[in-house]
This record gives C-alpha cells, sequence and structure tokens, in this order.
C-alpha cells in the first residue's frame, strides 16, 4: 500500500477525528486529507511530477504533516531536512538530489535561498510560510495560497515500489547519503512498530523529536496510519509545559530518547504517576542506562517502557519486550516482527552467543540503497540466503546471549551516534579547521550515558587567544546543534601514529568525559 492511502481512507472513515494537534491549530482526518489534496494540485501546478524529490525543510509545524502527506499525493518523493540545517550542507543535498521544489518556514527561507544560489539552482522552486506580518521572504515563493481555495491532486499512477522517501544521513565521509525507502518499505516499518507497541486506533501519541529524525517522521506516519492522534512538538526543551499538553490531550504513548529521559530524572519534584494517562513509553537513539529504566518505571508504574536499537537504513531493528527488562536490562531485544537479525564475524558467518560480531538485518523494511552512492551502497546491501534479496550490513558490534537477545557493542567505524543522529568527524573536523585560530583537529565520539556518545574536539590552537567558547561559536554557526562540540579540549599537540598520521583512536583515549 502507498502511504498516502492511509490518510484517505481514514479521512472518509473517521474525518471529523482530531489527526493532529500542533502549534495551536488542531486539524481533523477531513482537513487534513482537503489540505493536502490542495497543496498536491498545487504543486502539480508549479511543476512537481511523479518521483521528483521535493525537500520539506521546516520545524515540527502542521505545515510539515500536510507537506508530507501532499508530496506523497502527487507522486513525490519528500525528503525531511532538519531545521538547524546550514547553507552549505543544504546547498550539497540540493546539487545531489536535485529537488524540484523546496518548502520550509519564513525563518528558514533565508537558508534554503542561499543554498539555492550556492548549488546554482536558480530555477528551484522555494515556497514559504509567511512571516508574523504577512509577507514572504524575497526570492520564495508563497507557501500559503498553495493550500487555498480547491485542488485535485493529480492522477500520477505511481506504485507502492516508488519512493516515498529520500532521509539523508552522514556517511564517513562527511557527506550527507541519501537514503531510499520505498512505499513498501515504510509500510513494512510502521506495521512492524505499531504490531509490537500494540498501538491502537484511540492512542494519542505525543512526538517532541524532529521530523526529520526517522524516529520523530514515524510517530506521524504511524499516527495516521493507525487512524489515532499525534500531538505535535517543537521540543523538550520546557519540560513541564509537555507535561501539562500530555495531561490535556490525553496522551497514550510518549516517544523519548536518553536526553529527554534525564531530563526527566532530573526533576525533583515528579510523583509516581504523574502522568496517569500514558500506556506506553519508546526509547531509541541509545540504550538508556539501567538505572534510568528503573527510575523511569517507578515515575510511569502503569507504563511499558519499550527498549529499541534501529537504524536509518531500516528504520528499526530490534526491541526487548517490557517483560524482559528486569532479566535483561542492558539488552536492545529481539528482532522486530517480520524482521530477522543475525550476528556474522568478517566472512558473514553466524558467531556463537557471547562472540561479537557484525549485526544483519533481513526484512522488507530495508533500504533500497544510497542516492546516487553505489559504493556506499554495495558496502550496507549484501547478497542475503536467497539469490534475490539483499541484507542490511549495519557496521555495528553485536552479540547475543544463549537465548538469542541482542547486545550492543560498538560501532565498526568511525561514526558517532549522538542524540540519535550520525555524526561523520570528519565534516565537524572541515569546520573546524576552517577556523584561522585552529591549527590541527580531530573529533571523537566521548561515551556519555546520556547522549549514547558526546561530540569531542581536541584542538591545536594557532591563535594563542583562542577559547573553548570561541571553538563552540565557530562551529554552532556553522553546524547543526547535535553536531556541535560538547567537549574541546587543547593540545600542544594531536596524538600520531608512526607515520604521522593523526590518530583518531588514540585520541579518544585522552579526553575526558563531560561532567
Amino acid at each position: 500500500m502507498r502511504i498516502e492511502r492511509t490518510l484517505i481512507d481514514n479521512a472518509r472513515l473517521r474525518g471529523d477525528k482530531t489527526a493532529l494537534v500542533a502549534g495551536g491549530r488542531r486539524l481533523t482526518y477531513a482537513a487534513l486529507d482537503a489540505l493536502s489534496d490542495r497543496l498536491a494540485a498545487s504543486l502539480a501546478t508549479a511543476g512537481v511530477k511523479r518521483n521528483d524529490r521535493v525537500l520539506v525543510f521546516m520545524d515540527n509545524c502542521w505545515e510539515a504533516a500536510v507537506s508530507i502527506f501532499a508530496l506523497l499525493k502527487a507522486g513525490a518523493t519528500f525528503s525531511p531536512i532538519n531545521a538547524s540545517t546550514k547553507a552549505d550542507k543544504l546547498a550539497y543535498i540540493v546539487g545531489d538530489c536535485e529537488p524540484s521544489a523546496v518548502l520550509t518556514q519564513a525563518r528558514l527561507a533565508p537558508v534554503a535561498l542561499e543554498a539555492r544560489a550556492l548549488a546554482g539552482a536558480e530555477r528551484l522552486f522555494v515556497a514559504a510560510t509567511a512571516t508574523p506580518k504577512g509577507t514572504v521572504p524575497d526570492g520564495a515563493a508563497a507557501f500559503d495560497p498553495l493550500i487555498e481555495g480547491e485542488g485535485t491532486p493529480p492522477a500520477h499512477g505511481g506504485i507502492d515500489v516508488d519512493l516515498a522517501m529520500l532521509i539523508y544521513t552522514s556517511g564517513s565521509t562527511g557527506r550527507p547519503k541519501g537514503v531510499m525507502m520505498t512505499h513498501r518499505n515504510v509500510e513494512a516499518a510502521a506495521q512492524s512498530i505499531t504490531t509490537y507497541l500494540e498501538n491502537r486506533e484511540d492512542d494519542v501519541i505525543l512526538n517532541v523529536l524532529p521530523l526529520a529524525f526517522d524516529y520523530g517522521l514515524y510517530q506521524l506516519l504511524m499516527a495516521v496510519r493507525l487512524g489515532a492522534t499525534l500531538v505535535l512538538e517543537k521540543s523538550f526543551a520546557f519540560p513541564q509545559a509537555i507535561f501539562e499538553r500530555i495531561r490535556e490531550e490525553g496522551v497514550t504513548g510518549f516517544p523519548l530518547v536518553p536526553t529527554m529521559a534525564a531530563m526527566i530524572l532530573q526533576m525533583r519534584d515528579l510523583q509516581p504517576g504523574f502522568l496517569p494517562s500514558l500506556r506506553y513509553l519508546t526509547n531509541t537513539a541509545a540504550a538508556l542506562p539501567p538505572p534510568h529504566i528503573a527510575r523511569l518505571r517507578e515515575l510511569f508504574p502503569q507504563a511499558r517502557l519499550y527498549s529499541m536499537y534501529g537504524l536509518t537504513e531500516c528504520k528499526r531493528c530490534t526491541y526487548l519486550p517490557p517483560a524482559e527488562l528486569d532479566r535483561r536490562p542492558g539488552s536492545v531485544g529481539v528482532a522486530i516482527p517480520n524482521t530477522e537479525a543475525f550476528v556474522v564475524d568478517d566472512e558473514g558467518k553466524p558467531v556463537p552467543p557471547g562472540v561479537s560480531g557484525e549485526l544483519v538485518i533481513r526484512g522488507p523494511h530495508v533500504m533500497q540503497g544510497y542516492w546516487r552512492n553505489d559504493e556506499a551502497t554495495k558496502k550496507m546491501l549484501r547478497p542475503g540466503p536467497n539469490p534475490w534479496e539483499k541484507v542490511l550490513y549495519t557496521g555495528d558490534l553485536f552479540r547475543t546471549d544463549e537465548d538469542g537477545f541482542l547486545y550492543f557493542v560498538g560501532r565498526k567505524d568511525d561514526i558517532i551516534k549522538t542524540r540519535g543522529e550520525k555524526v561523520a568527524p570528519k565534516e565537524v573536523e572541515a569546520v573546524l579547521h576552517a577556523h584561522p585560530g585552529i591549527a590541527e583537529a580531530v573529533v571523537v565520539g566521548v561515551p556519555d550515558p546520556v547522549l549514547g556518545h558526546a561530540i569531542g574536539a581536541l584542538v591545536v590552537a594557532a591563535d594563542p587567544a583562542l577559547t573553548e567558547r570561541d571553538v563552540i561559536r565557530h562551529c554552532s554557526a556553522h553546524l547543526e546543534d547535535f553536531m556541535v562540540p560538547k567537549i574541546v579540549e587543547f593540545r600542544t599537540e594531536l596524538p600520531k601514529t608512526d607515520t604521522g598520521k593523526v590518530s583518531r583512536r588514540l585520541a579518544a583515549e585522552t579526553v575526558e568525559p563531560a561532567e
């Protein structure tokens, strides 16, 4: 099934039910369906065709949800872009996937327009929402008129093996890679996840995670698939406000990442059961420390807690059934329904329990590959047990116990996973090296019980007046928030191998964890 079909069906079956609550706006299924119809028709008139790529460069807002379903109805492939993305990286993405349009917000329009200029894509259609004063940035088309009036989506003729979305994630070279997911991939992942979470039509799910992050994106896709309600918030910066929203809306499902869990556990005035409507909590991005799991269970005694593991290339791999938390608090569980997960050695042969090896995932949710990157695709997708299939080599090291439950060991490559995002050290290093006051720099992942890993930078200063604040300010101006180093240490020289090459491994051993 194509995923926009679920919205169309639910608009027919339960049109008056609230589908989305976002930024003070409440949209029923009928309204979400109608708005996305109009936008799909307008985009087709603007030149968006079947299989075109279109960037959705927005934060968590109702316009983003409308845009995603409109693009699917137009037969296009949507690509959600983190709202903190800078112009140079956005320009690379524009050059790579050659989108026919960018849908954005007024405050982000200058970045989108700068990226268009940097990429030399003068004809790229950029539509932006209006400013609070009702104006649209120069050089951009107005988004609001695109969802007004009447409109019928084009009869594009797409099927479920067409690309539904293209999600960019950093690669080992620091260049973003576009993960290609078909409608069939998305449907398989959503069906599996909602099965083990035992989601229902009457669920109300609160999501503060960016829609550009697949964990956040799937909250929208799964809620619409179920006919449930999604409450969309921009961040977890003010937890008490989120708690109040949970009470107001009767929220039943609350997706977390470890950073959020740590913030909750640092609040001393919370009483067990203070959010009685919650039926389940989920966690992914990085493993929760066992003490955090225990404390969360005390605070939410009525809610089931799911520890999970996944990666963008297949969305979700494993989950730990809540009944196993006491016996295996450090495990990420077993393969999700209709998925096979196994651990292999360097020759691709299964290893016995207790032996570390690379995790391999087999299932209908495995990506089609990386957009225009055959080399990276061949590394990740390799022949499976059947001659017609490819399986996903995750690049992550795991082991199993005697019962087949999986435990994360570490990463095979240098990619740092922080806050659920993948960060290529080379990309951060390139920004550091662009600072005139920095002579040398190396970026490493520093183990962190909340973030999974924190971004650490070892710097050799060319300017003795350079400070940690200067380095962080420089990085903040050129990188997404999750890529900015949390730890900056100055060195007179960086550790090197015998051949004179900077050693990331030796550097990581010398960094002091953040307090």
